[in-house]
């Protein structure tokens, strides 16, 4: 019971800190922060996690889990390529609402082993499903044949890696959501056969056509 107790509060402190860390930066929520928002005291925080750099490296994992198990159910429940990268950019979309921009830009910064989590996790798992969704995208005749798939996979993870330093997109300049949705489409165009290009249309027209009914 002891044990199970301490799993379930672990994870409790993990997802609050996620949200926070998300929502607001890493550098700017402190532990003291964190431990208000739980409604406990430093002290019984740390007998969760010993500081902040162990908390922000479960954050980190807790996070790519989640990603792991969604582009693992959208791959099995999509229909063709299409659906597929779709998918996967709808959960783009829905984290990048929550994010703060200055939140992997903190991790690299501060949080090494973090960032080094998130790296093997960019490299590995986002690489691997794009080249997969592009060779199944090709076998389909929805993209084009000439494309290696292991080229534009890793062009795609670069594309997401720079659009994330400020140095490029500043936060006063852009929005990090337009930023990133916009590169996503054109990403995405430039594999397309018209065979393709024409089932994204339907797909997109689709997808605005349910969103724009859900709010009404």
């Amino acid at each position: 019971m002891i044990s199970e107790d301490l799993h379930i509060m672990t994870a409790k402190v993990v997802s609050v800190a996620e949200d926070l860390f998300m929502r607001l930066g890493i550098r700017s929520i402190t532990m003291d922060e964190v431990a208000r928002t739980l409604s406990m005291s430093k002290k019984t925080l740390y007998q969760y996690f010993e500081n902040k750099d162990q908390l922000v490296s479960a954050t980190m994992i807790a996070h790519i889990e989640r990603e792991k198990e969604a582009f693992k159910r959208i791959h099995e429940a999509s229909r063709n390529a299409i659906e597929e990268i779709h998918g996967l950019a709808e959960i783009m979309r829905k984290n990048l609402g929550q994010l703060n921009p200055s939140t992997l830009f903190d991790i690299q910064r501060f949080h090494p082993h973090a960032w080094e989590t998130f790296l093997d996790f960019k490299d590995k798992c986002i690489q691997g499903h794009t080249a997969k969704n592009i060779i199944r995208g090709i076998n389909e005749g929805y993209y084009r044949s000439e494309i290696d798939a292991n080229i534009m996979a890793t062009l795609r993870v670069e594309q997401v890696s720079l659009m994330f330093k400020p140095s490029v997109f500043s936060s006063v300049d852009f929005d990090f959501k337009q930023v990133q949705l916009q590169v996503l489409d054109h990403f995405i165009h430039g594999l397309l056969t018209e065979k393709g290009r024409k089932l994204y249309g339907q797909f997109y027209q689709e997808v605005r056509s349910t969103k724009k009914n859900e709010t009404l």
